[in-house]
């Protein structure tokens, strides 16, 4: 059974700063992994994404702020998260895709941007 579990999520002001993890167990291979985030009354929304070769993407309302990252022997992605935003506050999820194209994802960590 595969499992995501992300952590790092929290309240925090305008203009810090927070880590997210995301472990993943019960797969053997991944490609890419990445996160998605979905605000109180919207849609989900993709954020950032990472090939097996360490290849980031961004969503525009993200980029220069954000990094991914990940850690193939750990099975672990993190997303560094810098100078937040209001319209940064979401439930942040983790996802992986399996070589065969199969989507798994996480249950999600709460952001909180408020002074």
């Amino acid at each position: 059974q595969v499992q995501l579990v992300e952590s790092g999520g929290g309240l925090v002001q305008p203009g810090g700063s927070l880590r997210l993890s995301c472990v993943v167990s019960g797969i053997f291979s991944i490609n890419d992994m990445g996160w998605y985030r979905q605000a109180p009354g919207k849609q989900r929304e993709w954020v950032a994404a990472i090939t097996s070769a360490g290849r980031p993407n961004y969503a525009d309302s993200v980029k220069g702020r954000c990094s991914i990252s990940r850690d193939n022997a750990m099975k672990t992605v993190y997303l560094q998260m810098n100078s937040l935003k209001s319209e940064d506050t979401a439930v942040y999820y983790c996802y992986v895709v399996d070589p065969v194209g199969d989507n798994y994802w996480g249950q999600g960590t709460q952001v909180t941007v408020s002074s």
